[in-house]
């Protein structure tokens, strides 16, 4: 008889967290759709991404702009291989070769 009214008590509470849990994630699918963002699967993939032309534009240009930003990447490397292979540098070879571009060449 116990069995019976503890059956009867969980039924409603689950129907209850049942209904909470699927309103909250209508919720936030609705507010992914109000700012935006496309909706995704479970493996966290856009349902129905955004193909549009401006956003081919905007990744075109955010690509040219990573490959300046690497090629500036890579000067500044070269650089700064060069300024520390002049600080780890010793005194009189440096003194050397600061001399030799000094001298007029022949």
């Amino acid at each position: 008889m116990d069995f019976i009214i503890l059956k009867e008590a969980i039924a409603p509470v689950a129907a209850i967290i049942g209904l909470a849990a699927i309103g909250g994630w209508i919720f936030t699918t609705w507010l992914r759709i109000k700012h935006g963002y496309p909706l995704e699967n479970s493996w966290g993939k856009a349902i129905y991404p955004k193909t549009s032309d401006e956003a081919m534009e905007r990744v075109k240009l955010i690509s040219q702009e990573n490959a300046q930003l690497r090629a500036e990447l890579g000067s500044v490397k070269d650089r700064l291989a060069v300024v520390e292979r002049i600080v780890t540098d010793e005194g009189h070879r440096l003194e050397r070769e600061i001399e030799a571009l000094r001298r007029p060449a022949n």
